[in-house]
């Protein structure tokens, strides 16, 4: 499969001292959209987005893993230039619809990153669950394209890399994670002020307040039920564990250029306050709204535009009473883990979050506890070979080799809950 190469030229990313994201042009033709990820939960919300502006935007590629239904669904509504199908074993149940409505087919995972050089894409909505993410999003910033980015799995994997490529190759990434999304806003018209501090919220999940012990007789069907927020099954149990917190302050550290001392995390349970972000001269700047992934995605496809949208607003009256708490690390030990593994950098990241996808599939599957994913995560940082200053090829070993050694851990019950 072979695609002619475009540049875009209308968008920089840098870094001093700070990220600089230098304005977009305002849209003044449609911006065609590729979406990596597009049955997955970011990806229904952002087709709705689109659906909502057709004025403004144009799907272009969808790429799904395996749900071949929804993914045939979305491609006869939206008509774009090419689908992928993930799994290749399913690409004759895609090409037979689709071909013949002149929309074309590929499978696999070299195919996703071979797409993001095709012509026609100006942004691409990386929304791919878990590791993944990463090739298709190197090889989208290699051909010059602009990143909305939903896998922050991609930066906690492997954000040096990441960051200097898009820093070389003069292209932006826009967060579409909320909080990341609030930082960013708060940043707006701010990019010569140093940072102090950044706040990342957190809603503290289904089970705040429960103590240890507690934990230990969690099922799944209780940590999939999000107080706030509605979400992919892998999403909601970081949630539940507080991993997802610590997934999004390694994320911030590589968006933002700032080091682990500069990043927090608050417990805000109403979730209205999305993060906040401290200045050197002790102000603070805050960015809120009602809990819908649909403000971000919409922010960041369309940025630097804020389009009229019919989104519910917030009322104050609704909301007498914002509270915030210290999270609890000793309980919630992911999040600890996860804040030690963006101290060390290297492959370590890596090592937490292969361990982590390992861990919470094993988690749905019912095989380990809930807190037996803190187990298996914490093995593997003992237990994998650390390298301070990976290449590409590092991170997809180390991934391997944690994976490997995660699914060892579980298979001979080695897992103890605490």
């Amino acid at each position: 499969m072979q695609f002619q190469i475009h540049n875009l030229a209308f968008i920089i990313y840098n870094y001093p001292p700070l990220p600089i994201f230098a304005p977009l042009n305002k849209m003044e033709d449609k911006r065609n959209i590729a979406i990596l990820g597009s049955t997955g939960s970011i990806g229904t919300q952002a087709l709705e987005v689109i659906k909502a502006h057709p004025d403004r935007f144009v799907v272009e590629v969808l790429v799904a893993n395996t749900n071949v239904d929804l993914l045939i669904k979305q491609a006869l509504e939206f008509k774009p230039n090419a689908v992928i199908i993930g799994d290749e074993k399913k690409y004759r149940e895609v090409a037979d619809v689709l071909l013949k409505e002149d929309i074309k087919v590929y499978s696999g995972a070299q195919s996703i990153v071979d797409i993001m050089q095709m012509d026609s894409i100006d942004l691409i909505l990386t929304a791919m669950v878990g590791f993944s993410g990463l090739k298709p999003t190197m090889s989208a910033i290699k051909h010059g394209k602009s990143i909305a980015l939903a896998n922050k799995e991609t930066l906690v994997v492997a954000g040096e890399l990441v960051t200097a490529l898009a820093k070389e190759k003069a292209v932006n990434i826009l967060p579409v994670d909320s909080e990341h999304s609030a930082i960013f806003q708060c940043l707006a018209g701010e990019w010569h002020n140093k940072i102090e501090k950044i706040y990342l919220t957190a809603s503290g999940g289904p089970f705040r307040n429960k103590t240890i012990e507690e934990l230990r007789y969690i099922t799944k069907e209780q940590a999939l039920k999000h107080p706030n927020w509605e979400m992919g099954n892998k999403i909601t149990i970081d949630s539940a564990s507080l991993m997802n917190k610590g997934l999004e302050m390694i994320e911030a550290k590589w968006l933002f250029n700032l080091t682990a001392e500069q990043i927090d995390v608050i417990v805000h349970p109403q979730s209205i306050i999305h993060s906040i972000v401290q200045f050197q001269d002790g102000s603070m700047k805050a960015q809120m709204g009602l809990p819908d992934m649909k403000l971000p995605i919409q922010y960041a496809i369309a940025y630097p535009e804020r389009l009229k949208s019919d989104f519910p607003r917030f009322s104050f009256m609704d909301y007498p009473q914002l509270t915030f708490e210290q999270a609890d690390l000793k309980t919630f030990r992911n999040l600890s883990l996860a804040m030690e593994a963006m101290k060390k950098g290297g492959t370590m990241p890596c090592v937490l979050n292969a361990a982590n996808e390992v861990a919470v599939q094993s988690f749905l599957e019912d095989k380990i506890s809930f807190l037996g994913m803190s187990e298996v995560i914490e093995a593997c940082m003992q237990k994998v070979d650390f390298i301070a200053k990976p290449t590409l090829e590092d991170y997809e070993n180390i991934d391997a080799m944690t994976r490997r050694i995660a699914k060892e851990i579980i298979s001979k019950q080695r897992v103890k809950t605490i």
